[in-house]
């Protein structure tokens, strides 16, 4: 799960406004960030560990200056967290020139498509998916950037939502099942408008940019001096975005199949209650992502909110850190009791998810500290059982504490009073999808839109490991 940001404008700072919509990407990854940017002539690129407002300055800023630009929050999926990992990631294709691609997602044969460049003499300098993208864009004959583009990512299999910038355009693609989001929006500006694109719509709304649609499964989208055009250039039998971005990912004031988010997940929390309801004082939503869904549990049992809970503004979210032991000192520093409110009192604790469980039983231990009589834990989602091969950071069983584990064993770990999941027919309903294969849905049921390989264990430092030792490039 990574953040992307485009635009086209000879009447803006495409720079700066980039800068902007990245902040409301910052949610999306938060290891480090970048732009790049095309001037007609080449393309100029600055990125750099940490978050966007530690990335750029105006100094920086200022020496970024063309017509088009990308801007990339990077979460790691595949690679490990240092510089060189950094999006975006240049490139130079011997006949049409430089550029640089942004990428969210995860590709799944990017190890198969890199021994084949190998074999041709290619050389990689980091472990990234999106670096054999970028290889694979170089080696990729055509006579414009379209019929290149096109070629180079019907060879890849998996999740890509992409912002690609060429000296004088920005291009955007996304797989033919749609696994990650990626909207188009305008700035009604006089003469031209400034054309846009973002992993979501609340990057668009930061900008005052008014949202068109979402890029469609397998469409590219050019955007340059000659206007926005658009090609079909692969299809599938079927969509399948994320629902985990309905669930968590996506900010809940972004629009995602027409639906906006924070409703949503307010139904999710209206499904939780009827399927599974328990007697209790007080409703807690755990921050921020757990709340809305806690509203909509409130809602529908008649027992009352409250607050229990105080979060820092200043912690990153503890589910996208890339370090387990950050996850979990995350957590304490994160969250404080409303001791008061909590005293003595029968509580329903809802949360959007349980990956490895480590964060929910910290929390459970933080609730019953401060004088918490029962805690009874509703979550969102239904159990997390399987690997996530399409961009999150869950790349083996062992990481899961629902796989292999019954709903009372995963209670008896994390230590609450009671546990129960909203159910995949819930989660449908919740979302608005009248049938089960609109969505991915696999680190629930396994049931993978795409071939993968299920024993495969996706350590993402595994693939990093042979390059760590060379010097940075």
């Amino acid at each position: 799960m990574c953040g992307i940001f485009g635009i086209h404008s000879r009447q803006v700072d495409v720079a700066n406004l980039t800068y902007f919509g990245l902040f409301s990407l910052q949610h999306r990854g938060q290891e480090s960030a970048g732009i790049a940017v095309g001037d007609g002539h080449g393309v100029k690129l600055h990125r750099d560990m940490g978050l966007v407002a530690q990335v750029f300055n105006s100094a920086t800023l200022s020496g970024l200056r063309g017509t088009v630009a990308i801007g990339h929050t990077r979460y790691s999926t595949t690679g490990a967290s240092r510089l060189e990992n950094a999006h975006p990631v240049p490139f130079l294709h011997p006949a049409l020139g430089p550029g640089a691609i942004a990428h969210n997602g995860n590709l799944i044969n990017s190890q198969a498509i890199r021994r084949e460049l190998e074999e041709e003499g290619v050389t990689f300098d980091t472990g990234l998916d999106t670096e054999v993208m970028a290889r694979l864009i170089e080696h990729t004959h055509g006579s414009d950037w379209a019929q290149v583009l096109s070629q180079a990512f019907r060879r890849v299999v998996g999740a890509y939502s992409c912002a690609v910038v060429t000296s004088d355009s920005v291009i955007a693609l996304r797989d033919p099942y749609g696994f990650r989001p990626l909207c188009l929006g305008y700035l009604p500006l006089a003469g031209q408008p400034a054309h846009l694109v973002a992993s979501e719509s609340c990057a668009l709304d930061t900008v005052n940019a008014k949202f068109v649609r979402e890029v469609q499964p397998g469409e590219m989208v050019i955007m340059n001096d000659h206007g926005l055009s658009s090609v079909q250039f692969q299809t599938s039998g079927r969509h399948a975005m994320c629902v985990f971005e309905f669930i968590y990912f996506a900010r809940p004031d972004s629009l995602l199949k027409n639906c906006e988010l924070e409703e949503a997940r307010i139904r999710m929390g209206r499904e939780l209650s009827l399927a599974q309801p328990v007697e209790a004082d007080i409703v807690i939503g755990l921050p921020d992502s757990g709340t809305p869904a806690a509203i909509g549990y409130a809602e529908a049992s008649g027992i009352p909110y409250r607050e229990g809970l105080v979060k820092s503004r200043y912690i990153n979210r503890t589910f996208i850190e890339p370090d387990q032991s950050l996850r979990e000192s995350g957590v304490i520093l994160k969250l404080n009791p409303l001791k008061r409110s909590l005293r003595g009192k029968r509580i329903i604790a809802v949360d959007d998810s349980i990956v490895r469980g480590t964060t929910s039983r910290r929390i459970i231990e933080v609730l019953k500290k401060a004088g918490a009589k029962e805690v009874h834990l509703r979550i969102s989602s239904p159990p997390m059982r399987f690997p996530c091969f399409m961009g999150v950071d869950i790349g083996s069983t062992k990481q899961l504490v629902a796989s292999g584990r019954s709903v009372e064993e995963i209670r008896s770990f994390i230590g609450a009073d009671s546990l129960a999941y909203i159910s995949i027919p819930g989660l449908m309903r919740a979302v608005g999808a009248g049938t089960l294969d609109q969505f991915c849905r696999a680190c629930f049921d396994g049931a993978y839109p795409v071939p993968v390989p299920q024993q495969l264990e996706m350590d993402k430092m595994a693939f990093e490991a042979p390059l760590a030792a060379q010097p940075a490039s």
